[in-house]
C-alpha cells in the first residue's frame, strides 16, 4: 500500500537556501500520514517535514541543512501538534459486520433448536 500522507501545516523559512542561495522560497511542510481503503480511514501518528526551495524547485535534505535552518526546523517541529490518531469503519465495513452478526446468531439459534420449536 502506498503512503498518502495529508499536509497539516506549511511555514516560509526566511534562511538561504543550500543549494541556489536564494533568501526568499524555503518552505517547511508537516505532513500526517493517513490510509484510507474501501473499509476504513485512519490517520496514523507517522508525521514527516519537509523542505523544499520553490526557486530552485529542489528538495532539502537533512544533509545539507545549515546550523541556522536546523535551529529553525527545530523551533516549529517543537510549535506543530499533529491530529489525534483516529479510525472510521465505512458504510461497507458496518453491512458486513451486521449480515455477519445476523448469521452468527441465526446459527446459533438453529443450533439450539429455537426454531423446531415454533409451529408455523
Amino acid at each position: 500500500m502506498e503512503a498518502k500522507y495529508i499536509t497539516l501545516h506549511s511555514v516560509a523559512l526566511n534562511n538561504n537556501c543550500p543549494e541556489c542561495y536564494s533568501k526568499e522560497g524555503l518552505q517547511l511542510t508537516f505532513k500526517q500520514r493517513f490510509i484510507e481503503n474501501r473499509f476504513y480511514k485512519s490517520i496514523t501518528h507517522d508525521t514527516i517535514s519537509q523542505l523544499k526551495c520553490s526557486n530552485c524547485d529542489t528538495d532539502i535534505f537533512p544533509v545539507r541543512w545549515t546550523d541556522d535552518i536546523e535551529k529553525v526546523v527545530e523551533y516549529h517541529n517543537k510549535a506543530f501538534t499533529p491530529k489525534p490518531a483516529s479510525f472510521k469503519l465505512k458504510r461497507l465495513a458496518w453491512i458486513i459486520m451486521i449480515l455477519l452478526d445476523t448469521i452468527i446468531v441465526l446459527s446459533l439459534l438453529y443450533a439450539f433448536g429455537v426454531f423446531e420449536n415454533l409451529d408455523l
